[in-house]
């Protein structure tokens, strides 16, 4: 069964701060709160994507942090400060793709 298919009801007391616990199992998440009209909210579990992150979920944004990735793991030491051989391994890395 779905899990958007259960409605589950139950009565909260908003504490003298303001505020309504909704259960141990939402502890730390993020939230989005709409007030469809007064006295009626709708409350859903969120993830925010920070603006300057916003790119890594852009398409192709994987593909090449993936690549960048492997010419990393797979580049020895001695090769970072020989910077013709660096771009030499990363245009042939490019003719690769």
């Amino acid at each position: 069964m779905n899990t958007q298919d259960i409605s589950k009801s139950s009565v909260k007391m908003i504490g003298s701060n303001g505020q309504i616990s909704l259960g141990k199992e939402f502890a730390g998440r993020q939230v989005l709160v709409e007030e469809r009209e007064p006295g009626v909210w709708l409350i859903r579990t969120a993830r925010i994507i920070p603006d300057n992150e916003l790119w890594l979920h852009e398409a192709g944004a994987k593909r090449d942090l993936d690549r960048a990735l492997d010419i990393a793991l797979s580049t020895k030491p001695e090769e970072i400060n020989d910077l013709d051989a660096l771009s030499r391994k990363i245009n042939s890395d490019e003719h690769k793709s």
